[in-house]
């Protein structure tokens, strides 16, 4: 019965969003047609009744923004309507009318959920005043709702592209527990999407309206990590010329994504380790320590357990971690997906770019599905970009994709009358991908991606410009 009359508010809503409703109760006709008039010129939709009973019945069987009642009644009193019209409908404003000695009890009523109370006799600019801050409180509401919607359909669990069983059980997973508290380890190769994974948890669950903060782990050196997850004080080390809040105080109340946790420094797991399990953290120079209320995703494409074995990760810090498991499938094994995927990608870039993109050819996403994306969903968003801004016509074909695209096929297999060309693009493949993921690493710094390649800067500027990457 309950639920019935809550759909019929919500119906009854969508048609006085623009006005407010009010109903004004009292038994005092003088009163109520004094409120009435002036109420009515003003454009407010009125309803009106003699007594609380009477009131009821009206909020039962309509959308009413808010409740104008008088304290003393005989029947049901303030405090009643109070009560029951928010049985009725929670969001519904009470406002209660007292005589002047009663302001202590509308008081107690405000505790309860009233809105606020009004003293008599009326004061009607008081009043209206009033009414315009319950109706720009309403509107704010309204706001955010529609931006937490959006927000929800574009990064929630809604919002990700799938076909593919293994990443539906992914997803499943990670919406029974989107309103847990509990730590979220998501594991998977690099460009399988598990940033957005930790985003669509966040915007799913019950802290979408807090912040939801990203550190990358693997692009700080290793002397700038506890610093950027806790924070430091001024003077704290050298070049600490001020203050600053670690990612684990401008998440509270909130995400802390970490991504690349398995790079964190064993000296900072430990650390890491106090502040999840008593949600608590100590900044750099500091003897103080903060409370803190985060919600931790973590995610990593290393295989933690095999570190822990050589020592290089902490095992409690693991279990803390991992008290809830996600495993992102690589693209290579949801190609099923290839085809969705490559449409949103189109539709994304034709506007980014302003092109007039509108598909791909059958032989154009044959040629899509049948490559193995070492990079995954990252590789198959850089290679659907580039076919936009590439593409001549309204769609994408088998021309404007690389032409060392295919050559790993889903079976592996070479040419048998074609092994010079397929081994020169395999290694050209190869080694572009391996170049491309040092700089991505680095940033773009060529010295940096040298040193991670183990080769000289010479030599990679030299490879560089032979795979027509010098530019980068």
């Amino acid at each position: 019965m309950l639920t019935e009359k809550i759909e019929k508010i919500t119906k009854l809503k969508n048609e006085h969003m623009k006005n407010l409703t009010l109903l004004i109760i009292d038994d005092e006709q003088s009163q109520l047609e004094s409120l009435q008039s002036f109420l009515k010129r003003r454009n407010y939709t009125i309803f009106t009744a003699n007594n609380g009973l009477e009131g009821i019945k009206i909020i039962q069987n309509n959308y009413i923004d808010v409740v104008l009642t008088d304290f003393r009644m005989p029947e049901l009193d303030g405090m009643g309507v109070l009560k029951k019209s928010k049985e009725i409908n929670p969001e519904l404003d009470v406002v209660i009318i007292t005589a002047f000695g009663s302001v202590d009890d509308a008081v107690e009523i405000m505790k309860s959920g009233a809105y606020d109370y009004l003293s008599k006799p009326i004061d009607l600019d008081e009043l209206e005043n009033l009414l315009l801050r319950i109706k720009e409180k309403r509107l704010l509401s309204e706001e955010n709702k529609k931006l937490k919607e959006q927000l929800k359909n574009k990064f929630g669990l809604e919002g990700i592209v799938t076909r593919s069983p293994l990443m539906e059980e992914v997803i499943n997973t990670a919406a029974r527990v989107a309103d847990s508290k509990a730590t979220v380890l998501i594991l998977g190769e690099s460009g399988t999407g598990k940033e957005l994974m930790a985003k669509a948890i966040h915007f799913s669950g019950n802290r979408s309206s807090k912040p939801f903060i990203t550190v990358n782990v693997a692009s700080l050196s290793e002397n700038l990590i506890e610093s950027e997850l806790f924070g430091h004080e001024k003077g704290s080390f050298t070049g600490a010329v001020s203050s600053r809040l670690g990612r684990f105080e401008e998440a509270n109340n909130g995400t802390l994504f970490i991504d690349e946790v398995g790079d964190i420094p064993l000296q900072t797991q430990v650390k890491l380790l106090r502040a999840i399990q008593f949600g608590e953290i100590q900044k750099i120079g500091s003897n103080t320590a903060i409370n803190v209320n985060v919600r931790i995703v973590a995610a990593t494409h290393r295989n933690l357990e095999e570190m822990i074995k050589n020592g290089q990760f902490r095992e409690d810090l693991f279990y803390r971690l991992n008290v809830i498991s996600l495993k992102m499938p690589p693209l290579r094994n949801r190609k099923e997906d290839i085809p969705l995927l490559t449409d949103y990608f189109i539709k994304k870039y034709a506007e980014i770019d302003q092109k007039e993109v509108k598909g791909i050819t059958s032989l154009a996403l044959d040629k899509l599905i049948k490559f193995n994306y070492p990079g995954n969903i990252r590789e198959l968003e850089n290679l659907i970009e580039r076919a936009v801004i590439l593409c001549r016509y309204e769609y994408i074909d088998i021309n404007d994709l690389p032409t060392n695209l295919g050559v790993i096929t889903e079976s592996g297999l070479l040419d048998p009358h074609n092994l010079k060309d397929d081994y020169e693009a395999k290694m050209k493949a190869f080694e572009t991908e391996l170049i491309n993921e040092a700089l991505k690493q680095t940033n773009g710094n060529q010295s940096a991606a040298a040193r991670l390649l183990s080769i000289s800067e010479r030599h990679l500027r030299s490879r560089l410009e032979r795979l027509g990457l010098k530019n980068r």
